[in-house]
């Protein structure tokens, strides 16, 4: 059974009623975050119950030593954790004396938590009955600026109910915290300084190694009922890595005393260490300028100007609207653009499962929603990245043997080098290289910029393409190039020979390759000197180059007409898993990894994988007869898998099943499809849920450089609509049952395709 505590509701993340079994959960879901830092929804006062507390700052990260039982040539030295940064939220609450804690509490009623995408920002209210007898009502609300990205609001308060009381607010900062996640319960953070003023206080902390400091810091103001008072602290107490201020009011019956507290972080990844205090109080200043109410309209204005452009509309059917929205929210909360030094992790600012920040989720899933969402530079921005870390995957190939600027991107990483601890993947996984080259042919033929091929991206390729020429083996038994013990993206398949989708892209990496060089050599000619005279690129290499690529081995059965997986996959046992027991599932939870290894299957789309991107190389009735062939065996353990599936299903009219897919993915937290939502959320297949609209249903592609788009629409839904920004024209489709319609905004004029047929669209 999946969870099913969520209200459906159009704009907001609902839940209605304490639980103390679903607090994990709800933390995950509630997180909220502005692109340079983000929180699990983490109670402001003190719980003693179970609890995951994490906040998280982008960037920063450390490198915790990599846990393994034999060292092999070539494993990395770290594993990059996600940090758990300074707790800055806390307010430790006292009524008569008794610590407010819901853990404890004789009774929690009217429990009520929403998370409003809409204008992003986070409440939740109760009423609690402690053990002293005091019946208090407590409401907080709580965001990141967008505006002020290094800035947090939290408006907090508490009315007795039932007598008058004395209420103590205890905020803090604490530099204290650990890692949910670490391999040896090592601390990760050293205090190295403690300031207060004014009611502000501020901790400074280190990161061992990586020596990221950071000023978290508080500005505290009481207020009684709405106004504010000039209550001093009665106490400020430090110990060696904290700061906790103390208010004392004295509420009467009814009368609603809180607290305003800003807070956040200024990192020296932005700011001189010696200039972090003042930048600290610089963000106060211009927050208590602005107020917060101020600040909570700018908050509302800048989440419309987000949504203007990537909200997607459903009718008729809430929770797939909600869910579209959530995730469409997340993303946004994630990654903005706006840094080009940062990237898109796996749990975003939601928890610290897989370590690092960039997987080959970004060039798969998440470049397409941020070029169609934002802007192209914001999509560039995530391609330099991997052009900037280019030096460091020559390393990483390096370490494994490979020469001459063979490049291996890595399968995880902070700043590009490998820091995935897992032999299979980290060595085996290699198809991620061609997501990176994928990439920059995407960016390519949705947007038209070509410039960043000469300018960068064409280094990149020819790393990835010397990379792949080494890797392959010539079989003579085969007479033909072989890709020997590889992991592709069925991750329940380790150390297997001849992936299909990991030759495939290799082949077509190489292909690539040599077209744009090319291209650039007729038409970028002082580009094509420098790049020839840098990487030292002779016509022999990339004639046996072409004779790799040409001579590529398929794995093939004539039986089944369908390319196989890799070349054992005909040796199991070829269960489906509408067969299997299904109290045996989730199977990464129930099976040991060798039965998994063993069995038919499939954790996500994997020779699917590869008839998603090369779709035009293949007919619709290959996509048939290959979906109904390994669907089946596909349990969809992986965030990854739903949207591919959806897409494809939709493409082959299959809607009942497409629909299907698509509820999967765009609820696959909100519903916790996987049993495993406590430790966060699955960012980077949230922007796959996009795509199964967009592509999915609405048939969106790029064909020979025109839009094109062929429709169809769910019978569950009444009507949906979406933008995409196309090479700077805003082009807004709607579908109904009746037909589509599609607009552009502006003075633009734009020529695309509908169900096969040019329209000229103008405004």
């Amino acid at each position: 059974m999946n969870q099913d505590y969520i209200i459906p509701n159009n704009w907001s993340i609902i839940e209605e009623g304490f639980d103390a079994t679903r607090v994990k959960s709800s933390e995950s879901l509630f997180s909220i975050g502005n692109g340079a830092m983000g929180q699990r929804a983490n109670f402001e006062e003190h719980y003693s119950g179970s609890t995951f507390q994490g906040s998280y700052i982008a960037g920063v990260y450390y490198p915790d030593k990599t846990k393994v039982g034999w060292w092999k040539n070539g494993y990395p030295e770290y594993f990059a954790k996600v940090l758990n940064a300074p707790n800055w939220i806390g307010i430790n609450v006292e009524i008569n004396g008794e610590k407010l804690d819901l853990a404890t509490c004789k009774k929690v009623e009217n429990f009520r938590r929403e998370l409003n995408m809409k204008e992003g920002w986070l409440s939740r209210s109760f009423n609690a009955t402690l053990q002293n007898g005091i019946e208090v009502t407590v409401n907080a609300l709580r965001f990141l600026s967008l505006d002020l990205d290094e800035l947090g609001a939290i408006r907090y308060s508490v009315t007795p109910i039932n007598s008058d009381a004395k209420v103590v607010f205890k905020p803090f900062v604490d530099a204290g915290i650990e890692n949910e996640d670490t391999n040896w319960e090592e601390r990760f953070w050293e205090t190295q300084s403690i300031h207060e003023s004014d009611n502000q206080g501020f901790v400074v902390a280190r990161t061992l190694k990586t020596h990221f400091t950071v000023s978290t810091y508080m500005h505290n103001s009481v207020y009684i009922n709405n106004e504010f008072s000039d209550v001093k602290p009665v106490e400020i107490n430090k110990t060696a890595n904290a700061i906790s201020f103390s208010y004392e009011i004295a509420a009467a019956k009814g009368q609603t005393v809180g607290l305003q507290k800003f807070g956040g972080y200024v990192s020296s990844m932005n700011y001189p260490v010696e200039e972090l205090i003042l930048a600290s109080k610089n963000v106060i200043q211009k927050a208590h300028e602005l107020g917060f109410d101020t600040l909570l309209e700018n908050q509302k204005q800048a989440w419309a100007k987000i949504w203007e452009m990537s909200d997607i509309t459903i009718e008729g059917d809430v929770k797939a609207q909600q869910g579209i929205r959530f995730n469409i929210f997340q993303l946004n909360q994630t990654y903005l653009g706006k840094d080009s030094r940062l990237n898109i992790g796996p749990k975003g600012f939601t928890g610290e499962k897989y370590g690092g920040s960039t997987y080959w989720d970004t060039e798969a899933y998440c470049i397409p929603f941020y070029m169609a969402t934002k802007n192209q530079s914001v999509a560039r921005n995530l391609l330099a990245y991997r052009y900037n870390q280019l030096d460091k995957a020559i390393e990483n190939a390096e370490k494994l043997g490979f020469k001459n600027g063979a490049a291996l991107y890595p399968m995880v990483t902070m700043n590009g080098e490998e820091c995935h601890n897992e032999w299979e993947i980290t060595f085996e996984e290699i198809h991620r290289n061609g997501a990176i080259a994928f990439a920059i042919f995407n960016y390519f033929r949705f947007t038209g910029d070509y410039s960043y091929i000469p300018e960068k991206g064409l280094e990149v390729l020819i790393g990835i393409a010397r990379f792949w020429h080494q890797r392959a083996t010539f079989s003579t038994f085969r007479n033909k190039y072989v890709i020997l013990g590889v992991t592709g993206p069925n991750e329940y398949e380790n150390n297997i020979n001849n992936n299909w989708y990991t030759n495939y892209i290799a082949k077509w990496c190489i292909d690539y390759a040599l077209e744009q060089i090319q291209k650039v050599s007729n038409e970028y000619q002082s580009d094509y000197t420098r790049i020839m005279n840098k990487v030292k690129l002779s016509q022999a290499e990339m004639s046996a180059w072409k004779t790799v690529a040409d001579n590529m081995y398929f794995p093939y059965s004539e039986e089944h007409g369908v390319f196989l997986q890799q070349d054992g996959f005909l040796d199991k046992e070829l269960i489906t898993v509408e067969e299997l027991d299904q109290t045996q599932r989730p199977i990464n939870q129930k099976w040991s990894w060798d039965r998994i290894l063993r069995s038919p299957y499939i954790k996500q789309a994997d020779t699917l994988q590869g008839f998603y991107f090369f779709e035009d190389h293949f007919t619709k009735e290959e996509l048939e007869k290959h979906f109904d062939f390994y669907e089946p065996f596909t349990v969809h353990e992986s965030s990854l898998s739903p949207c591919v599936h959806s897409i494809q299903a939709a493409v082959l009219g299959r809607m009942e099943q497409a629909y299907t897919f698509y509820l999967r993915t765009s609820r696959l937290d909100l519903d916790d499809y996987n049993k495993e939502v406590h430790e966060g959320l699955h960012i980077t297949s949230m922007a796959g849920t996009w795509m199964s609209i967009v592509e999915g249903f609405g048939g969106m592609r790029v064909k020979e450089g025109k839009l094109t788009f062929e429709p169809r629409i769910p019978k569950e839904w009444d009507a949906y609509s979406f933008k995409v920004n196309y090479r700077n024209a805003i082009v807004k489709v709607e579908v109904n049952h009746q037909g589509t319609q599609v607009s552009v905004e502006g003075d633009h004029s734009i020529d695309i395709l509908v169900n096969g047929t040019s329209q000229l669209i103008k405004n």
